[in-house]
């Protein structure tokens, strides 16, 4: 399954986790009902995983954590907060270039409207 295909099954449990929950929760609350969407849709997931980081010579062991892993191919950021900032889409952005995965989705569901908050960044373009 390509970084697309990955994409559409996310955005669709994204819609199924919103619409069944609501904005106001926990960003665990929706990792958890995400995850639990995704594995329903046969998909492979791995959640806080922790990515250790090449810097010069050393390897720093717990340098971020990535909320969720699709398929080893997609990382996806979850928030619910008042608002998206820039610093989170270029903390998006840092953690594709640093695993070198091609495609991150940030979703923000504390929100009144899902659709723009569903947010796809490509690693290696900028915007």
């Amino acid at each position: 399954m390509n970084e697309n295909e990955i994409s559409f099954y996310v955005r669709k449990s994204i819609f199924s986790v919103y619409n069944e929950l609501g904005p106001g929760l926990l960003e665990k609350v929706y990792e958890k009902a995400l995850v639990h969407e995704l594995e329903n849709n046969g998909l492979h997931t791995e959640t806080q995983v922790h990515i250790p980081i090449k810097y010069k010579d050393i390897f720093i062991e717990t340098s971020f954590i990535a909320d969720i892993i699709v398929e080893n191919k997609v990382i996806i950021e979850i928030k619910s907060i008042q608002e998206i900032n820039n610093v989170h889409h270029k903390q998006l952005l840092t953690y594709l270039k640093l695993t070198g995965f091609k495609l991150g989705i940030l979703i923000n569901f504390n929100t009144d409207y899902i659709a723009k908050s569903i947010i796809r960044k490509i690693n290696g373009i900028i915007d």
